[in-house]
């Protein structure tokens, strides 16, 4: 009859296609499961319970008790946690840019055909694939104040000992200085990378125009690796507000509380000191850093992106 739709006839084609969408769907989540439940169980499910932890006060052993946000209203007022954030702002704003620096004048310096140039690059990289736990013990013994090399090396100068990472005022810049070492060969290799993809023709074009080196630098080349110095100061930032490792090995914080990072400072009020709930509110303040470092960069360059657009 006219005006009423038509019976929908499912055609054994149309029935086995579904019966095999269905079979791969099983077998897609059958193969991801894995993945997912690994995920779920040391990502999403401790992220979620450490943030109710932040609100409670929990010892590890006994039933917990919730405190609202009274664990973080004493960090407000903590002065080591202050110290903490303060140790770790001051070797944040030394390390990263200073790695990318120093990371950007190896990378122009390796950047071109000389001989040895493969041996050259691989010594930059190789401290960069240490762990941070042998660093940690390679320098303690190299900066001992009273056996290490670095000391013995100084009398022969005809320089004072120093205290290196026993001295409060020496200790953070030491740590700096070991990271330096370390993390600027990811630098290097990143902007090689970069360096590398700069397209000649725009190089040779400025050149002929009458460009020296350093509008070259200037105008072209620093303008196109601009998206990989966006992508570093984020990986820098995230690295250095993270560092815990190095710490632990060298200082343990000290000496007196000279190299107490925000994380250093988590693990401490967490398994040393068994308040844990205080701990994780610690743990969420950083996390909070993290993004607000992250949301800025990502505004930052988005003008950059705009006027590219404009001029296109």
């Amino acid at each position: 009859m006219p005006g009423l739709p038509r019976p929908i006839t499912v055609t054994p084609a149309h029935s086995h296609a579904k019966k095999r969408r269905r079979r791969e769907t099983a077998a897609a989540w059958t193969y991801v499961s894995p993945a997912v439940l690994i995920i779920l169980g040391l990502g999403v499910v401790p992220v979620a319970w450490s943030l109710l932890l932040s609100f409670q006060v929990d010892d590890l052993v006994t039933p917990s008790r919730w405190v609202g946000g009274d664990n973080y209203a004493a960090l407000a007022q903590d002065p080591h946690f202050a110290q903490a954030v303060g140790n770790t702002v001051l070797y944040t704003v030394l390390y990263v840019p200073l790695s990318i620096l120093f990371g950007f004048l190896l990378a122009q310096a390796l950047n071109r055909r000389i001989r040895l140039i493969g041996v050259y690059r691989t010594l930059v990289f190789v401290p960069f694939v240490l762990s941070a736990t042998a660093q940690g013990v390679l320098f303690s013994f190299i900066l001992d104040p009273q056996f290490g090399a670095a000391n013995s090396v100084l009398h022969h100068l005809g320089v004072s000992p120093q205290g290196f990472l026993t001295d409060p005022a020496q200790a953070l810049l030491v740590l700096v200085g070991i990271t330096l070492w370390s993390g600027t060969g990811f630098c290097v290799v990143v902007y090689l990378a970069a360096l590398q993809d700069v397209p000649p023709s725009l190089v040779e074009a400025a050149r002929l125009d009458g460009a020296g080196a350093w509008r070259v630098l200037r105008h072209v080349t620093l303008p196109a690796i601009m998206p990989v110095t966006a992508f570093l100061v984020v990986w820098q930032l995230i690295t250095s507000l993270q560092v815990f490792d190095l710490v632990y090995v060298t200082t343990k914080g000290g000496p007196l509380g000279s190299t107490t990072v925000i994380v250093y400072f988590v693990w401490e009020q967490a398994f040393k000191n068994f308040t844990a709930g205080y701990g994780a509110a610690s743990a969420y303040v950083l996390a909070l850093a993290l993004l607000v470092v992250v949301i800025a960069v990502r505004l930052l360059r988005r003008p950059q992106k705009t006027v590219r657009k404009v001029l296109r």
